[in-house]
């Protein structure tokens, strides 16, 4: 019997060996997104828009970290359809900043005033500046590992 699975595409190139000045900076891009969120918010945002955008590095690394970090594997494996979990698997802030890490990732749609206001009611506007700040450095991080191929599970 032959193996009719699809190859795996391999790396392109490795970006922060290729790219130090921009990966330097997007490592503290990273970091200040981050800062005064909560680190479990942070990681269902990233798995989400990782998901979106079909970046199995940035998705393998972040539930990793959010396994790490003690989120559930039942919120993990809801994450793709968290409009239906049942009430109480994420709370009202954890909605809205996914709705709003959707509407970001999918930019092209833009982002709705209903959504961005709802955002705006749970979040003060440092956590809602940082919030918006991981969105777009998230997906820069699946763009990056998209284009150049990045192998879940490499440094």
């Amino acid at each position: 019997m032959t193996n009719t699975a699809t190859p795996r595409p391999t790396a392109r190139l490795d970006f922060a060996r290729t790219a130090p000045k921009v990966f330097r900076a997007m490592i503290a891009l990273d970091a200040a997104a981050r800062e005064g969120l909560d680190p479990a918010l942070v990681e269902l945002v990233q798995v989400r828009s990782s998901q979106l955008n079909g970046c199995a590095y940035c998705l393998d690394m972040h539930v990793k970290d959010a396994r790490k970090a003690g989120e559930s594997d039942e919120r993990i494996y809801l994450l793709p359809v968290w409009r239906e979990a049942p009430e109480g698997v994420y709370s009202e802030r954890e909605r809205a900043a996914l709705a709003l890490a959707e509407q970001i990732t999918r930019i092209g749609d833009g982002v709705s005033d209903a959504v961005y206001g709802r955002a705006a009611e749970l979040f003060p506007e440092s956590e809602l500046a940082g919030l918006i700040s991981l969105c777009f450095t998230i997906n820069a991080w699946n763009r990056i590992n998209v284009a150049t191929r990045k192998t879940p599970g490499t440094p």
